[in-house]
């Protein structure tokens, strides 16, 4: 166990995440599951892990990030449209609901269905958060 977060820590950490509005987007306190970072291995931005760079276990930081490095801008290439005759009553195309597609080679995909017209239904496979920036609240739990 080390004493504070480096480039190749792994860290296990409570994380809340709000919006400019100050609306709660998601917090892994809801379900009391923190969750698991391992530093330099691309699951979070370089910008998010500089700002754990440096925190001990039992610190918090907030910390506020702009689209681009929290989960991206949203991009237009990652809106798709589907005919309506593809969705079933378990699947229904509904303004709101997020579906998840298998894509080929069994990789699944979430996308939110944003608009319903006539049989043309449009789905928006970037990240909920895309396009956003988002303020995070870390509750370092544990470094190793």
């Amino acid at each position: 166990m080390t004493d504070v977060v480096k480039q190749d820590s792994s860290i296990i950490a409570h994380i809340t995440m709000k919006l400019s509005d100050g609306s709660a987007a998601d917090s892994t306190k809801v379900n009391n599951k923190p969750a698991k970072i391992n530093m330099g291995d691309a699951s979070v931005s370089p910008a998010f892990e500089q700002e754990l760079i440096g925190l001990k276990a039992g610190e918090s930081k907030e910390f506020t990030l702009g689209a681009k490095d929290a989960f991206g801008e949203s991009n237009p290439d990652n809106i798709h449209y589907m005919d309506i005759t593809k969705f079933s009553e378990e699947a229904p195309a509904k303004v709101g609901n997020i579906i998840t597609f298998t894509q080929p080679g069994g990789v699944e995909l979430p996308g939110m269905i944003k608009e319903v017209s006539g049989t043309s239904v449009t789905i928006d496979f970037n990240h909920p958060l895309a396009g956003q920036d988002v303020t995070f609240l870390i509750d370092i739990v544990e470094i190793n």
